[in-house]
């Protein structure tokens, strides 16, 4: 008799080197972002309240600045990586960033639980994190089909968990398969939380 793990989903965090230089340069970057994304500021102050988010009108920032662009070039070893451990057949085809935008969360601002249509690979690097900053939150993907089950201890291992609490640290990352349902619970810092989001394609 035997009782086997199955269905186990991969989650990959890391640090980036040169964390601190190249935080400097993109907390800069996002502040001058918000300053002139007029369409951006308008969107967020209906959708992103209290807060600013450039996903609905600069979504490819790694193909316009250079500082998004060596984010992209410093996280491509850790995808490459990834990749391998998914055990993916690509035939023939790449995996690869097709959109990168960034999130400055305010007091109270939240991103609701949601999944990403039409990408692989989701992921966040954190720029700026406030002491008391929200965590990342993802959802057991087999949730909604365990009806009458009772609920899991505290005590139990992050497979078997219902939610993983993923506190964000400056200079480190998270990628994720992206139809893994996440959220972050409203910030509870006045000050703001930066972090770049992105999607990778199989193309």
């Amino acid at each position: 008799m035997s009782i086997d793990s199955v269905f186990s989903s991969l989650l990959h965090r890391g640090r980036l080197h040169r964390a601190a230089s190249r935080n400097r340069e993109l907390a800069r970057e996002i502040q001058t972002l918000e300053k002139i994304d007029g369409f951006g500021r308008k969107w967020s102050a209906a959708n992103y309240v209290g807060g600013y988010s450039s996903y609905s009108s600069l979504d490819k920032l790694h193909l316009t600045s250079p500082h998004f662009a060596d984010l992209q070039q410093a996280l491509e070893p850790h995808l490459r990586h990834f990749v391998r451990k998914l055990n993916w057949q690509l035939l023939g085809g790449k995996v690869q960033m097709t959109t990168c935008w960034v999130n400055a969360m305010g007091l109270g601002t939240y991103h609701p639980m949601h999944t990403h249509p039409g990408s692989v690979i989701s992921g966040v690097y954190y720029v700026q994190v406030p002491r008391a900053s929200s965590p990342l939150k993802i959802e057991d993907p087999r949730l909604s089909l365990m009806m009458a089950a009772p609920p899991r201890r505290a005590s139990a291992p992050k497979s078997e968990r219902n939610y993983l609490l993923l506190a964000p640290k400056p200079g480190e990352f998270v990628l994720f398969e992206s139809w893994m349902r996440h959220e972050v619970p409203p910030q509870r810092e006045q000050s703001r939380r930066l972090s770049v989001s992105f999607n990778y394609e199989w193309r």
